[in-house]
C-alpha cells in the first residue's frame, strides 16, 4: 500500500524526514529574523499612528496626524535634502576613489601589502573614535588641516561649526573610514578577471584605456553593483560620525534622516513622529534598492 501511494505521487518517509530536518535547521533562523527584523518594522508602523511620549504609559491613536506634522514641516525637507546630498556624495566618492586605489594597489608595487593594510584599517575601527580624531584635525586653529592650509597662506574655515562645511566634513570622514572596504572588494574583483582577456585585447591592439573600458569595467560590473547597493544602505544608516563630529548641527546643517529619527525618539521622546521618520526612511531605502536592482543590474555582466 505504501509503495502504491508513493507511485501515485504521495510523500515518502524519506522526503518527510528531509522536510522535517529543513524546518529544524531553518526555523530558528527565521524566528530570529522575524523577531529582530519584521517585528520592529511593523512596530514602527504602529508607532507612526499613535501619540505617545516614551516616558508616559498613555497612548492615543491619531491616525495620520503624525505624518501630516512631519511632512508639512519645512525642517524635515531640509533634512531630506541633507540626507540625499550626503548619500550621493559619499557613495560616489567611495566607489570612484575605491576603484582608483584598487587599480593602483593591483600593480606590483613595493610595500603594496602594507599599503593595503593601512587603507583597510579604518574599516575595523570605531566610527566614534575616528570622529574624535578628525574633530582635532578639523580644528580651525591648531588642527592638522589648518596647518597644511597655512603652508599656502589659506585660512582654515571652521569646518564643524560653519553650516556651509559641516555636512562636507562629515562626508569626508565617512568616506575615509569606509574607503578601504570598497578597495578590498574591488581588488578581489580585479584578481578574478582572467588574464587571457587582457592578453587578447593587447594582441588586438587595444591601448590601456580601451582595455580598462572594455575588459576591466565589464569584469568589475558585478562588484560595482554589489558595492553600490551595500554602500547606499550603509550611508542612509550612518549615525556615529555625525553624532560625534557635529551632533547634527549647526542649525541642522548636517542632520540626516537617521539622526533626525534619533533626535525625535530619544531626545524629544516623540515616538509617533520618530515612527513616521523610520517608516519614510525604510520606504526610501526600499525604493532605491528596487530601482538599483531593476535598472542597474541590467548593465551587470556575469561571467
Amino acid at each position: 500500500m505504501a509503495q502504491a501511494l508513493n507511485n501515485r505521487g504521495g510523500v515518502s518517509a524519506g522526503e518527510r524526514r528531509e522536510w522535517l530536518l529543513f524546518g529544524l535547521l531553518l526555523g530558528p533562523n527565521m524566528l530570529l529574523f522575524a523577531v529582530f527584523t519584521y517585528w520592529p518594522l511593523l512596530y514602527n508602523v504602529y508607532l507612526s499612528f499613535i501619540n505617545w511620549n516614551f516616558v508616559r504609559p498613555r497612548r492615543r491613536w491619531v491616525w495620520f496626524d503624525n505624518y501630516i506634522k512631519v511632512l508639512t514641516n519645512d525642517q524635515f525637507w531640509i533634512i531630506v535634502w541633507n540626507t540625499f546630498a550626503f548619500v550621493l556624495l559619499a557613495v560616489t566618492s567611495t566607489l570612484v576613489l575605491g576603484l582608483l586605489l584598487a587599480l593602483l594597489l593591483n600593480q606590483r608595487l613595493r610595500y603594496r601589502d602594507s599599503a593595503r593594510a593601512v587603507i583597510f584599517s579604518p574599516v575595523v575601527m570605531s566610527g566614534a573614535v575616528i570622529a574624535v580624531v578628525w574633530s582635532y584635525i578639523f580644528d580651525p586653529r591648531y588642527g592638522l588641516l589648518s596647518q597644511i592650509l597655512g603652508w599656502v597662506n589659506i585660512s582654515s574655515p571652521d569646518w564643524l561649526n560653519d553650516p556651509r562645511y559641516a555636512l562636507l566634513a562629515v562626508t569626508v570622514v565617512y568616506v575615509w573610514k569606509n574607503l578601504g572596504y570598497a578597495v578590498v572588494i574591488y581588488l578581489a574583483g580585479l584578481q578574478g578577471i582572467a588574464r587571457d582577456l587582457y592578453d587578447a585585447a593587447h594582441i588586438d591592439g587595444a591601448g590601456a584605456w580601451e582595455r580598462f573600458w572594455n575588459v576591466t569595467l565589464p569584469g568589475l560590473s558585478p562588484i560595482a553593483f554589489f558595492l553600490s547597493v551595500t554602500s547606499l544602505l550603509a550611508c542612509f544608516q550612518s549615525f556615529d560620525i555625525t553624532k560625534v563630529l557635529t551632533n547634527g548641527g549647526p542649525a541642522n546643517a548636517s542632520t540626516t534622516l537617521i539622526f533626525y529619527l534619533y533626535d525625535l525618539g530619544f531626545v524629544s521622546y516623540d515616538a509617533g513622529r520618530a515612527g513616521v521618520v523610520a517608516v519614510i526612511l525604510f520606504l526610501i531605502m526600499l525604493v532605491l534598492t528596487l530601482v538599483q536592482v531593476r535598472f542597474t543590474e541590467r548593465q551587470v555582466q556575469y561571467g
